[in-house]
């Protein structure tokens, strides 16, 4: 559909959907997700409300693209991810294993993906998939998204227990890592 202000909205009615949200995608793009037991037209009244959020997400979503380097022709970044698996596949396998004996957290497989939608995850098995593109970030950011990863295989969420764990391995320190990771954008 097409909003008067925000231009064009993707709306999606969903079963899985427990609550109305709104996401703003790095495009700029907007998608309005609501559960079926709500009208369409309470979820773009919710949406009305929130359109100085969407747009402040999408300026802030403008400012982290501009400050992005631009992107390599395909050629190049098919050689750039290249090398960086290989660094990967060098560096992520020791650095999870150093840091899992020195924490005593224990992790079931690891694999290294070219994931650019998050830096890792932990699967309810314990499986850690971490990012190649995690190379792009300095060694102590490397360190803080593993420990955050390794975190996942005794508390499979965002709990307070989970980032009192966290901010523990981390020497107090997981909120200032937290934001200054989110300084840096998957490329």
């Amino acid at each position: 559909m097409t909003h008067p202000v925000l231009g064009e909205i993707e709306c999606v009615r969903s079963s899985r959907a427990r609550r109305v949200s709104i996401r703003v995608r790095a495009s700029g793009d907007v998608r309005l997700v609501y559960p079926c037991g709500v009208s369409e037209m309470r979820a773009l009244a919710f949406l009305e409300e929130k359109i100085p959020w969407v747009e402040a997400a999408r300026e802030r979503l403008s400012h982290r693209r501009a400050a992005l380097p631009p992107q390599l022709p395909p050629a190049e970044e098919k050689v750039r991810v290249e090398m960086l698996r290989r660094a990967a596949k060098a560096d992520l396998p020791v650095r999870i294993g150093r840091i899992a004996a020195e924490t005593g957290l224990r992790y079931a497989k690891l694999s290294i993906r070219a994931s650019r939608t998050k830096w890792g995850s932990c699967s309810g098995r314990n499986h850690i998939s971490l990012s190649l593109f995690l190379m792009t970030l300095p060694e102590h950011l490397r360190d803080y998204v593993i420990v955050h990863e390794l975190c996942h295989t005794v508390h499979h969420d965002h709990s307070p227990r989970f980032h009192a764990l966290v901010d523990r391995l981390v020497g107090g320190r997981e909120k200032a890592l937290s934001r200054e990771l989110r300084a840096y954008a998957i490329r």
